[in-house]
């Protein structure tokens, strides 16, 4: 019986391809998508999402949530997506529209009424800071939160220090690692290196000659050159459909661990950083000073260390041949 899943993006070329991988899996009913401004405003979100949806012949209602980070002003990223989010190419609109009501809303009752329910998080986490202020109880119902925020105990792709969709809204990710949801952190450095797609491997999706695998590759062509002058990057990376794979499948993550994560608000210099006790100092007492701030905030995310590439690679394929 299919898993349920609800899916909250900013939906931008990953966040497409990512949506792609869910809709059209065998083990997986998404029960709605839910859109957040981030890597583009919440209308081109919306577009992108309906888009996807229909790409993938699948028959999922999607709702328009915040248009804005909890305090501060939206900044996007359609320096590394295209103005449109999607590369650029001219996709035409989508016939559908948005479902009527409030994502964070849907949030809300949807987790209701599906306990155990997958909950996967692409953008900014906004949507579910909301829907936990209005209604706290709800993270005891989601089975697994699967984050695709944040960088362990390594280098941002948005300032040194921090992650896109973390650095976007801090607030709201403090917010939501403090929760009691059950956090599986999945950082944007599991994307990189090794796990890019290489031209060669890019040259397969597209010999698959589906609708499919030609959207994911070519709205992906502006995060691909951005990558390349940010980073370096030797190929295509793609961190949501990397935490998606994850989603569907837990066992890509070969390497997991407990530890307190917790989120910076108030420097600007280190501002939505991830701060992971990888050691778990502020857990020991035998370790840690009496005074420590953290020694009784307790272990609240299992953070991913590293995947099996092959594998997450083949589940990228299996959906869009």
């Amino acid at each position: 019986m299919p898993r349920s899943f609800i899916i909250d993006t900013d939906t931008a070329s990953d966040d497409a391809v990512a949506l792609l991988m869910a809709l059209r899996h065998p083990d997986v009913r998404v029960e709605a998508i839910t859109v957040v401004a981030g890597n583009v405003d919440l209308e081109q979100g919306l577009r992108n999402a309906l888009y996807a949806v229909e790409l993938s012949g699948a028959d999922v209602p999607v709702y328009a949530g915040s248009a804005a980070p909890l305090v501060r002003d939206l900044v996007v990223a359609q320096f590394f997506h295209g103005r449109d989010g999607l590369g650029d190419q001219g996709y035409p609109p989508p016939v559908s529209e948005a479902a009527p009501g409030d994502a964070v809303d849907v949030l809300v009752e949807t987790i209701r009424l599906n306990p155990g329910i997958v909950l996967v998080t692409l953008g900014p986490l906004t949507n579910v800071a909301r829907a936990l202020a209005r209604a706290p109880e709800i993270a005891e119902l989601v089975g697994r939160c699967v984050v695709m925020g944040g960088a362990a105990c390594t280098v941002g792709n948005v300032t040194p220090a921090a992650e896109y969709n973390v650095w976007v809204d801090p607030e709201a990710a403090r917010d939501v690692f403090r929760s009691g949801l059950p956090i599986e952190m999945v950082g944007w450095e599991l994307c990189r290196g090794a796990a890019t797609l290489s031209e060669a491997e890019m040259d397969r999706v597209r010999r698959f000659g589906t609708p499919l695998a030609l959207f994911a590759m070519d709205c992906n062509t502006s995060a691909l050159a951005a990558a390349r002058r940010q980073s370096n990057e030797p190929g295509l990376p793609l961190p949501d459909p990397v935490a998606r794979a994850i989603a569907i499948d837990p066992s890509i993550c070969t390497r997991r661990s407990l530890h307190y994560v917790d989120v910076e608000t108030e420097s600007d210099l280190t501002r939505g950083m991830t701060v992971v006790d990888h050691l778990d100092v502020a857990d020991d007492e035998r370790n840690a000073p009496q005074w420590h701030p953290l020694i009784e905030r307790g272990r609240n995310a299992h953070v991913c260390w590293e995947i099996d590439v092959p594998r997450w690679k083949e589940l990228l394929y299996s959906t869009l041949e």
